[in-house]
């Protein structure tokens, strides 16, 4: 589904990613780990479409990303992708509902087809009650799983999480575990997690260790 093919990346004189190859199947949840200043994060912004590389192709269901326009990847990102930070990254004025339709309806997806779906998605994550409020109203837990929720809105192939537990307490981040093998089972939903925290690494398909910027 996802694969990756000689990404190399510099920043000014320093060399990030010296060639990367990485291949993601359908469902398949993938850790990627190592030591800080190794890549990871880089790479999961390039495979996600955040960023581009410098050399070396991606592919999304055989389609070379570096060959569509900046408008088509915009469109493929919105519908196919969904993304879970570290610290959230939710608009703090708006309620948690509102966060996890924003995706849908920049897609110009029916709003109230939208505002339907983010509400199951909430229930369905342990936040019903809790749509009206603000990320301000919420536990750091909550809040990860309103960006859970609103990755999920569009129903996307892969999900890509940058150190999703880096922010939580032990428990909380225990619970986001159980979550992402929850959603991979209810939606086949492939999952590309960088992270620090070994119990999540642990719960991967597979574990891919970048050291000063190669697959080990």
């Amino acid at each position: 589904m996802l694969k990756a093919e000689g990404i190399k990346k510099k920043y000014g004189e320093l060399e990030v990613l010296k060639g990367i190859d990485i291949e993601v199947s359908s469902g398949e949840i993938v850790a990627i780990v190592g030591p800080s200043g190794a890549g990871k994060t880089t790479l999961l912004q390039i495979l996600g479409t955040l960023d581009s590389a410098d050399s070396g192709k991606t592919y999304l269901d055989n389609t070379e990303l570096s060959s569509l326009t900046d408008k088509a990847i915009v469109k493929l990102r919105n519908e196919k992708l969904g993304f879970v930070f570290q610290f959230h990254n939710l608009m703090a004025e708006l309620t948690a509902l509102e966060n996890v339709c924003l995706p849908g309806w920049i897609g110009k997806r029916d709003e109230k087809e939208v505002k339907k779906r983010a509400k199951e998605l909430l229930g369905l994550l342990g936040l019903e009650g809790r749509e009206e409020h603000l990320p301000s109203e919420l536990s750091g837990g909550e809040q990860q799983r309103v960006a859970v929720a609103r990755a999920l809105i569009n129903s996307p192939q892969i999900i890509f999480a940058d150190e999703p537990t880096g922010n939580l307490d032990t428990k909380n981040a225990d619970d986001l575990h159980q979550l992402f093998l929850s959603i991979r089972e209810q939606f086949n939903c492939a999952f590309v997690l960088v992270t620090h925290n070994k119990d999540l690494a642990d719960l991967a398909d597979r574990v891919i260790t970048l050291k000063d910027g190669r697959v080990v």
